[in-house]
């Protein structure tokens, strides 16, 4: 390959490149736009687990607070739970050179965790609680109103099915909410963006990728069963994932079964023309041929 064909190959790299970091900064910026995520004067707790994810966020709100019209501050938050051969240099290392507030907690959740959960069993929900509670305590000391989790697209969408599929809910992950003792925002920037952006963007900035033992050696997770199952569908079906997304922010309350959402015990008719009634199942959003999914056929019996 000549020096010419390898600097052309090298542009449109850079490019590529670019346009991801741009798309990123796009996306983050819109959810918290839209959600009113980061307001003046605030101080956000990014928490960094060593994983893609994390390392992205961090990376992306850096940018956006450097273009933003308001004034906030980042600490970036690891908890270092004592798992096996836990590299305990590389974040502080990878943090000092970024020049970033920084602190690193000290908690053994990993003896705790392998104590009280059988072998062979999920160890991710008693984790998670353990590693929320010693956050919030964390927020707390720093003086951080806001905590920022690294949850993308795909996160959200695999916790709504999780929760549809074996908990019988339609239940999802927001992204804001106020945490479980009431004190503490908890947001989730990401929530526009795909994973797959993230993985080829830890590629792009080569982030010192910590994986998690702890969970990571645990084969037959439910939720790599719809990480599973969601791959086939974007192979499959190109577009599905993303109209599901979009249905989370259009929910149509008259047309679920939940009573304490909507009031169908009290419903009673009034003459008037409803544009939500029965002719809402005229139309057939599933046969658009750019999202693949097909069309479904109604009828009645």
């Amino acid at each position: 390959m000549n020096a010419a064909v390898m600097e052309a190959v090298a542009d449109k790299v850079g490019y590529e490149n670019n346009k991801l970091h741009k798309r990123l900064c796009r996306l983050v910026g819109q959810a918290i736009g839209d959600f009113n995520m980061i307001e003046d004067g605030d101080k956000v707790m990014v928490c960094l687990s060593g994983g893609k994810d994390s390392y992205a966020l961090l990376d992306i709100l850096m940018t956006l607070r450097e273009r933003a019209p308001i004034k906030f501050d980042l600490i970036a938050v690891n908890l270092d739970q004592k798992q096996p051969n836990f590299p305990e240099h590389i974040l502080p290392a990878y943090l000092e050179k970024l020049g970033i507030p920084f602190h690193i907690e000290n908690q053994d959740t990993y003896s705790i965790v392998k104590r009280l959960i059988p072998e062979g069993k999920t160890t991710c929900s008693l984790c998670s609680r353990l590693r929320r509670g010693i956050l919030y305590r964390v927020a707390d000391e720093l003086g951080c109103n806001k905590i920022a989790l690294g949850h993308h697209r795909d996160d959200i969408l695999e916790t709504f099915f999780l929760n549809m599929f074996f908990g019988g809910k339609l239940k999802g992950m927001p992204a804001k909410l106020v945490s479980d003792d009431g004190k503490h925002m908890v947001i989730r920037p990401m929530a526009y963006v795909k994973e797959a952006d993230t993985m080829r963007y830890a590629e792009v900035k080569g982030f010192p990728i910590i994986p998690c033992d702890l969970c990571g050696s645990q084969e037959n997770l439910q939720r790599k069963q719809i990480k599973n199952m969601m791959r086939e569908w974007d192979k499959k079906t190109p577009g599905r994932c993303e109209n599901i997304f979009s249905a989370l922010s259009t929910v149509v309350p008259s047309h679920l079964m939940d009573r304490e959402m909507f009031g169908f015990t009290n419903l009673k008719t009034d003459g008037i023309a409803n544009p939500l009634g029965d002719i809402a199942f005229d139309e057939e959003p599933c046969s658009t041929p750019a999202t693949g999914i097909g069309t479904i056929t109604l009828q009645r019996e």
